[in-house]
């Protein structure tokens, strides 16, 4: 293709631009990865080696009836460097997978240098002129560079705090005590509506302003818009104040009832495909085990279960959708592309194989080869379809998730078979997908 290089250029060193590395050297190609540390280090960073872990040690359930445990067979199938390094230097942790952090980003460093992956340790404010080149510089991109990438793609697709609400799974939505419609019955049944009587809703209030917050760090000291104000701070604000936001019962009437509720939490659909839901207005800083305590209370709510938590902090990430593809190029120049957080996953993992992806179809634009993803029936494939296609309203990050995948004729056994049995076609495409196209580049 026009403007390959044969050398496979990547921007940042963590966990998925050290994918992206490995993938590329593993495959023949000199690999150059920048990481400013340690000439410069982020409020978050510590360690001078690469795929450092900010945050928990922990790379989540190795079960596959999860979706983090689904994830990390798909990236094993792939041959991820992370998994690699997390099996060598693992720590006793259930059916988690958790690592010695030290051990880890050490493990990483010195796989790539064997590999001959020239390590460039010095700070990017230009873009080079390289390509392919893969930017993979994280959630807290700063400085000069994020200045380059509003420029390259446009200043109101680049976000610097991230404002989520949880998300929960259609399916555990309780419907004896919800209902379909929009206020003021405009768009038809856009949403799923939770009502709460006078005292639910004063014993819900009562504990969110009693539960436990996370601590931000110092670099998430992020200013409390009004358009992102948590929803704990709402509530703080006055015993009512909630009924006049994001709970306000205006226009709704319960068909069991025919009144209207005293207030109203309602879900608004998260993807195409309805399995997921989005709480409209919640998002939040309260720590993920209050938000299940808490949220459960809404009597809708009481068996819930949360494809993703709600959280306020800093974060650089895309409007992906109508920025990237879902072979992770930009949409407008094919030879740059994008992996990790700042393409709008969201977890270590999700960020790994983001980068793995990349640095495959790095490699195949070096030879000349059209890019590739795995199918949407598989985990990595499903997500980055939802990163690169989501029509759900205002695109924000996502983690690996079974409401992602086809959800296919449901039978008889439960949520954990139903999640087994996901999982084991998924696997099944990968599998498949790989075998189509290892002729044209080996993944391993």
């Amino acid at each position: 293709m026009k403007g390959a290089t044969g050398v496979v250029t990547i921007i940042g060193g963590g966990l998925a631009g050290s994918e992206a590395a490995f993938y590329a050297a593993k495959n023949g190609l000199k690999t150059v990865v920048y990481e400013m540390k340690p000439e410069k280090f982020s409020p978050a960073h510590t360690l001078s080696t690469l795929g450092e872990l900010v945050c928990s040690n922990s790379l989540k359930s190795e079960g596959r009836e999860n979706a983090s445990g689904l994830l990390k067979e798909e990236m094993r199938l792939l041959g991820s460097i992370i998994l690699e390094a997390a099996d060598a230097t693992r720590v006793p942790a259930g059916n988690s997978l958790a690592v010695d952090r030290g051990a880890f980003s050490s493990f990483i460093t010195g796989r790539l240098e064997e590999m001959g992956v020239e390590i460039i340790r010095q700070d990017v404010s230009e873009l080079p002129g390289d390509r392919p080149l893969v930017i993979a510089t994280g959630p807290l991109t700063t400085g000069g560079l994020a200045a380059r990438l509003q420029a390259l793609i446009g200043k109101k697709n680049l976000f610097f705090y991230d404002a989520v609400s949880p998300v929960v799974y259609g399916d555990s939505i309780d419907m004896d005590r919800a209902f379909f419609g929009s206020r003021y019955n405009k768009g038809g049944d856009d949403y799923i509506n939770c009502p709460l009587n006078e005292d639910e809703y004063g014993v819900f209030v009562k504990e969110l302003l009693g539960a436990r917050a996370v601590l931000p760090h110092d670099f998430e000291s992020t200013p409390l818009f009004e358009g992102c104000m948590p929803i704990e701070a709402m509530a703080g604000r006055g015993p009512k104040t909630l009924m006049f936001g994001p709970l306000r019962p205006v226009g709704l009437i319960d068909p069991r009832t025919g009144k209207r509720p005293f207030a109203v939490v309602q879900l608004r659909m998260e993807n195409s495909a309805g399995t997921l839901y989005n709480m409209v207005g919640f998002q939040t800083k309260l720590a993920f085990s209050e938000q299940a305590r808490v949220f459960r209370m809404i009597p809708a709510l009481e068996n819930a279960e949360f494809a993703r938590y709600g959280k306020l902090h800093r974060n650089t990430y895309m409007d992906s959708p109508g920025v990237i593809s879902r072979t992770l190029q930009l949409r407008k120049e094919r030879g740059l592309f994008f992996a990790g957080q700042i393409t709008g996953v969201e977890g270590y993992c999700e960020s790994a194989v983001a980068g793995i992806v990349a640095g495959m179809n790095a490699v195949r634009f070096c030879r000349g080869r059209e890019p590739v993803a795995p199918p949407p029936s598989t985990m990595t494939g499903a997500l980055l379809e939802h990163i690169s296609t989501s029509t759900g309203g205002a695109f924000q990050p996502m983690n690996a998730n079974f409401g992602l995948l086809p959800q296919g004729e449901k039978k008889p056994g439960g949520r954990r078979k139903r999640r087994l049995d996901q999982a084991d076609s998924a696997l099944e495409a990968m599998k498949a997908w790989q075998n189509e196209i290892l002729e044209n580049l080996p993944l391993i």
